[in-house]
């Protein structure tokens, strides 16, 4: 993709620095909006950096902030072979930490001249799907969109602070993400009263965006992100 991209380090108010990677659009010509990525328990690795560049080649300003920086080294990616070589990482994730990533994340995206800042989206993926939704609920979203959250049962409580819309994606075939964890989450934001659309894939399972893993599933993810640019460019 004819995009340029690098890294930047980010200040985190517990922790030192951050480092994220960003995409650009190839010419932005004027104020862009924005997308924060959000990993899956592997890391910021290829599949996650493929998936920002593919929003700057939509014309978003992306960024995927590094979740694992305080126990891993810049550029980590997990084995999707081997759980247990993620595990010394996503055991040590705080809600308190996340807070802190998406409020730097936030910070860097107010300071640049060619993002819109009243046009920033979240978008995460597994475990990147949780963070997505506390993101929507700690900052100014236009939108955000979890594809298959896990753990969005345990942050149900933060529904009444979202700010924008959220989509909501889940395999129908995905046997981590249990009937009552969705159920929970929707009857949260509900009865909050926002507004949200929710999607089950029957013939997907976990992970189905993911074109680097065994339940990769090409039709399922071609249709999430028709829905999935639909979306956001209906809530700018």
């Amino acid at each position: 993709m004819n995009n340029q991209q690098n890294y930047v380090e980010l200040p985190v108010a517990d922790a030192g620095t951050m480092a994220a990677y960003t995409a650009f659009p190839a010419d932005v010509k004027q104020p862009a909006p924005a997308i924060i990525v959000l990993q899956e328990a592997f890391g910021v690795n290829h599949h996650i950096r493929s998936v920002a560049d593919r929003f700057a080649s939509e014309g978003y300003i992306a960024i995927a902030p590094e979740l694992f920086h305080r126990t891993a080294s810049k550029g980590f990616a997990g084995d999707y072979a081997d759980f247990n070589t993620v595990v010394p990482h996503t055991s040590k994730l705080t809600n308190d930490g996340f807070k802190a990533d998406l409020e730097a994340t936030w910070q860097w995206l107010s300071t640049q001249t060619n993002v819109n800042i009243n046009a920033v989206y979240a978008i995460g993926y597994c475990m990147g799907g949780r963070v997505a939704f506390i993101a929507n609920a700690l900052l100014p979203l236009k939108a955000a969109v979890s594809y298959y959250g896990g753990g969005l049962d345990k942050v149900a409580s933060m529904a009444a602070d979202i700010h924008g819309k959220h989509l909501f994606f889940w395999g129908g075939k995905d046997a981590h993400i249990k009937t009552e964890n969705i159920k929970t989450i929707i009857n949260a934001v509900d009865e909050a009263g926002k507004d949200y659309i929710n999607v089950k894939i029957s013939y997907a399972d976990h992970g189905f965006n993911c074109d680097e893993r065994p339940s990769y599933n090409e039709a399922a993810s071609n249709e999430a992100w028709a829905l999935t640019l639909a979306f956001l460019k209906n809530n700018r």
